[in-house]
């Protein structure tokens, strides 16, 4: 960057508006073919143009604004439009059930959602009676004018841009002089522990300054590129597809459908690549089928190449020299085989590749690191803007989330907590003092709720978690007390404990209400292990089927196991407030939670 660094998210926008103008800021997927769609000039008028038809609605400054749908560039335009109208950003994620679309619509007060189509409009008007405040929705591309309807306060996407009409440049120009480095310009919405999501409030400086921060490390510039395909609600992904792009330049596929991602990827050849655990698991599962079926010469030269690929990024992680033996056998094993690979998978030009969100298995980072590709792992939270820690070139050491950001300071309270200070660490939960309080202490740091250690030379591993998530292997972050709270609905159920941390889906250990289920053996005259009888069980899954529809589609709940006993204080599994203790069912239980992920899912997301 120039000197007189920015200080605002749009201050980055309408650099590179004025720098890179006529290259290609971000394109999508065409009938399988990548498509460059918006310059970065266009962009730019594209975010004006939101904003200019937001004030033209009454907009008023700290106002939140909603957006609720998948990867699209209407989202990116309405999100830096938002800030732009001095107005702040609310992402919601298209699988949230109606209930949670209302929760965050009302609790963040938003005059206006903007909404993918006309199934997420439905969602939202369906709880329309509940959000007072909600006055305006809008509907993104691709929905035609005439299909939109006609209801007061409805537009089309086409219609609300033509709003702008009303709005000179030279009253946006005056709004977004008034913008401050301490003004608010995200809340994400993250799950917590009494199932209701929290508000991060991420102010222009948290932002920018970690997008400084990541420049550096990765030496990110106009000549890299992105696959967009995570969740933009998540803090990673809008980091990584908005706010560092518009920070260094480089350009953004946008994909809406992430089942089509090795397609996107092969077509892109991105050189930046951010995936959680569960995307690396699936391409390693693909690419390993493939080359076991390779005949045994061709396996052989594979395990000499990939052998030799993992020295290489073993001395590349440590910022060593090579050697000139070494790199003769390295440019033999790549263009000769691993190069090959790299392009077939999508990973031609692949130069930061990243994984975060939930722990990711060493032979997965030994895997890529053979083919020649170094998984950079990195861990933070929505509380300190994405990234704390991070790997990168130079400093990586495999099996860690890597050393503290430049500027960033990480500390290990006597108990084991992960704590944060620095330029990344947000300004508080909104409308919640109490728990802001809690989380950042007198000296400024923030307690992360996750245990971890620091070696000698500052590389941080986490070792366990303080807080009650479940995180799964796809980096969903999911609070169990939610999805107990509708499985506790049913009228068999008693007990009911979330399973899921670092698995593909959501399972449930169950016990039997003992008054309910006397009640039902007795109607039906049956006996015996009631936990065991199809009849049951039959009921008990059809009442999953109804909670399911009450929780968001990463919360449903896929599998489960009735267990043969209610969990009690007096056999360790609960305290004697009758809080369940996790660790311990989790232990005691540890077969019967196996053999639901060995039996896989048994029950469809929709029910």
């Amino acid at each position: 960057m120039a000197s007189n660094p920015p200080v605002t998210v749009l201050d980055c926008l309408r650099r590179r508006a004025e720098e890179l103008g006529d290259a290609v800021a971000y394109g999508e997927m065409v009938a399988g073919e990548w498509t460059p769609t918006a310059t970065w000039s266009e962009y730019h008028l594209e975010v004006r143009q939101f904003a200019r038809a937001a004030l033209h609605l009454g907009y008023s400054p700290k106002s939140c604004l909603a957006i609720l749908a998948a990867n699209r560039p209407e989202w990116a335009i309405a999100c830096l439009g938002a800030s732009a109208a001095r107005a702040v950003p609310v992402g919601i994620y298209q699988t949230c059930s109606p209930e949670q679309v209302a929760y965050i619509l009302k609790h963040s007060e938003s005059p206006l959602v903007v909404v993918e189509d006309l199934d997420q409009l439905a969602k939202v008007q369906s709880v329309r009676d509940q959000l007072p405040a909600l006055q305006h929705m809008v509907v993104m591309r691709g929905v035609a004018d005439a299909d939109v309807p006609k209801d007061d306060g409805v537009f089309s996407w086409n219609a609300y841009q033509q709003l702008a009409e009303q709005t000179p440049d030279a009253e946006l120009d005056a709004r977004l002089a008034e913008i401050r480095a301490d003004d608010l310009a995200s809340l994400i919405y993250t799950s917590g522990t009494t199932g209701r999501p929290k508000a991060v409030m991420l102010n222009h400086r948290n932002i920018v300054e970690t997008c400084r921060i990541g420049e550096g490390l990765h030496d990110l510039s106009a000549a890299d590129s992105l696959v967009s395909y995570l969740p933009m609600a998540h803090i990673a992904e809008q980091m990584m597809s908005i706010h560092m792009p518009a920070y260094c330049g480089y350009r953004v596929c946008f994909l809406d459908q992430p089942l089509n991602l090795l397609t996107t990827l092969q077509a892109v050849q991105p050189s930046v690549f951010f995936g959680v655990p569960r995307v690396w698991e699936r391409v390693h599962s693909g690419m390993s089928a493939k080359l076991g079926a390779a005949s045994a010469p061709l396996r052989a030269a594979l395990s000499w190449a990939m052998g030799t690929g993992r020295k290489v990024a073993e001395r590349r992680g440590r910022g060593q020299a090579i050697g000139p033996l070494l790199a003769l056998q390295w440019r033999l094993a790549d263009g000769v085989l691993l190069g090959k690979i790299r392009t077939k998978v999508g990973f031609e030009n692949i130069r930061i590749a990243s994984s975060g969100a939930a722990p990711i298995a060493r032979d997965i980072l030994d895997f890529f690191a053979g083919l020649g590709v170094l998984i950079y792992e990195v861990y933070g939270l929505s509380e300190t803007t994405g990234p704390g820690t991070w790997n990168h070139a130079g400093r990586t050491r495999l099996g860690t989330v890597g050393p503290a950001l430049p500027g960033v300071e990480v500390r290990i309270a006597e108990d084991g907590e992960v704590l944060f200070r620095g330029p990344n660490v947000f300004q508080g939960y909104f409308k919640a003092e109490d728990v802001t309080a809690e989380a950042i202490d007198a000296d400024g740091y923030f307690h992360t709720g996750d245990l971890g250690q620091v070696d000698s030379d500052g590389f941080l591993s986490i070792t366990g978690r303080k807080k009650e998530l479940i995180i799964t292997s796809g980096g969903k972050n999911i609070a169990p007390a939610g999805v107990e709270g509708e499985l506790k609905q049913i009228d068999l159920v008693g007990d009911a404990v979330a399973v899921g941390d670092g698995q593909r889906f959501i399972a449930a250990l169950l016990t039997l209400e003992e008054e309910a289920i006397a009640a039902f053996a007795a109607e039906r005259g049956i006996e015996g292990a009631l936990h065991e009888h199809p009849e049951v069980l039959d009921a008990v899954r059809d009442g999953i089927r109804r909670a399911n529809r009450q929780l968001a589609r990463v919360e449903t709940v896929r599998n489960f196991r009735v267990l043969p006993r209610r969990l009690t204080p007096d056999a360790g599994e609960m305290t004697p407030t009758l809080k369940i203790k996790r660790a311990v069912v989790h232990e005691r239980y540890a077969d019967e939670i196996a053999a639901i992920y060995a039996e896989g899912q048994t029950l469809s997301p929709d029910g």
